[in-house]
Formats: structure tokens, C-alpha cells, sequence
């Protein structure tokens, strides 16, 4: 288990690795070492994570990282080796899991204050006065 927050942990059975070439540098080994790192974690499939926590991680994850069957895929090739590629994806996705654990604050409704209702009002009647006098008077043609 993987602690991300409070109550929430990744079971490890859940992530998949795979490992390609990176582009970028590397040196000797670029085209020799698999050190780029995919990793897939089946959101909707895990276990130990709240439902609602699901729904925002995948909203923050974005479109471009979630795939059609609710797997979140992050590729980290920042670094030269295989093993900080790996601990790089999987902080990225703990970083993703760890603010979707924080819900929302609720939206207070409010009222508009009378002086804001008044502002309001004087600003259309004046907007108001100002179409009207740029229209043609009602006896010219």
C-alpha cells in the first residue's frame, strides 16, 4: 500500500509499468535502455478510494491522461534512469489522487447588497439614455 493522504492509499496491484526508449538525453544508452516509464492506474477499478474522489482525480487527470475505460496514464521520461522515471510518475500520480482528496468547498449564496442594486439599476438607465438619444427623432424622416 501507498499512502497519498489522509484514508487513501493506492493498492500496488493496481498500477502497471511499462518501460520504452526516452527521447531526449541519455547519452550512450538513448537508444540502448528502456528508461521512459508508462504508467497505468485503474481509477474506477481501485480499491480503497471513494467514489467522489474517483470522479475529481479524473477531472483534474484531464482528458488527455484518462483513457475510455477510467485508466489514468502518466509517461515520465524527465530523467536518465529508469528507476527516477518511476518514482517521477507515480509522485505525479499521488500529486493528482492527493487534490482530489480535498472535496470542494461549497459555493454560500449571497445577497447583492442595496447600494450594488442601485448601482446597477442607474448604470442601465443610463445606458438607456444614451441608445435613445442616438435614435432619429420620432417627426424627421
Amino acid at each position: 500500500m501507498i499512502y497519498v493522504a489522509d484514508r487513501l492509499y493506492i493498492d500496488e496491484k493496481d498500477l502497471s509499468f511499462s518501460y520504452v526508449q526516452a527521447s531526449g538525453p541519455g547519452g550512450q544508452n538513448v537508444n540502448k535502455v528502456a528508461t521512459a516509464v508508462a504508467l497505468r492506474y485503474d481509477l474506477y477499478n481501485a480499491s480503497g478510494i471513494p467514489w467522489e474522489v474517483k470522479v475529481r482525480a479524473s477531472r483534474i487527470a484531464g482528458p488527455s491522461r484518462v483513457t475510455q475505460a477510467g485508466e489514468i496514464v502518466i509517461q515520465a521520461q524527465r530523467f536518465r534512469s529508469q528507476e527516477r522515471n518511476r518514482e517521477d510518475a507515480l509522485d505525479r500520480l499521488k500529486a493528482i489522487l492527493a487534490e482530489a482528496a480535498i472535496p470542494p468547498k461549497p459555493r454560500v449564496a449571497t445577497k447583492p447588497t442595496r447600494a450594488s442594486q442601485v448601482r446597477r439599476v442607474d448604470a442601465k438607465t443610463k445606458r438607456g439614455a444614451v441608445k435613445r438619444d442616438r435614435q432619429r427623432p420620432i417627426g424627421e424622416e
